[in-house]
């Protein structure tokens, strides 16, 4: 995978809120504490290989959730970003993508040179990935696809 930069300030981190929080509300409440915003963003270049740019919407500290590695909003903003092929099989890992606005491609395959399968996506789909696929996923519209994404793992 591609390097991460956490972006926290700045006209690129404005851009990305400003175009997220026209479709979603960017707030979390976790339970027991007061309702609040994103913790941070983390800008992926190139991810696993893919296309532009892919931001990462953290919406809960490190650890606040148990047994996720990640629980974030997921944003390609531009028509043809997009993370490349990876797998979650060294950390045993599965996805649960929820589709919150946009249109793209969720593309499968089993090993790294097995068929690939392709769906299309819409506000509304749901995929789930195990630990031992690859998986890629594409912003394939005009407008901004942006995923609820849930990482569990059985360490």
């Amino acid at each position: 995978m591609s390097g991460t930069v956490i972006l926290s300030e700045g006209v690129e981190f404005d851009h990305v809120i400003r175009e997220v929080s026209k479709y979603i509300n960017l707030y979390v409440m976790a339970f027991g504490t007061d309702e609040r915003s994103i913790t941070r963003i983390d800008k992926r270049e190139n991810m696993y290989g893919g296309n532009g740019t892919v931001h990462m919407i953290q919406m809960f500290d490190p650890k606040e959730l148990a047994n996720n590695r990640l629980a974030a909003y997921m944003v390609l903003l531009n028509k043809g970003d997009e993370s490349g092929f990876h797998t979650h099989n060294e950390r045993n890992e599965q996805e649960l993508y929820v589709v919150i606005h946009g249109i793209g491609k969720y593309s499968e395959r089993t090993g790294t040179e097995g068929a690939v399968r392709k769906k299309a996506l819409q506000k509304g789909d749901i995929t789930a990935i195990n630990s031992i696929g690859y998986h890629s996923i594409e912003n394939t519209g005009d407008e901004p696809l942006i995923m609820f994404v849930i990482t569990t793992n059985n360490p």
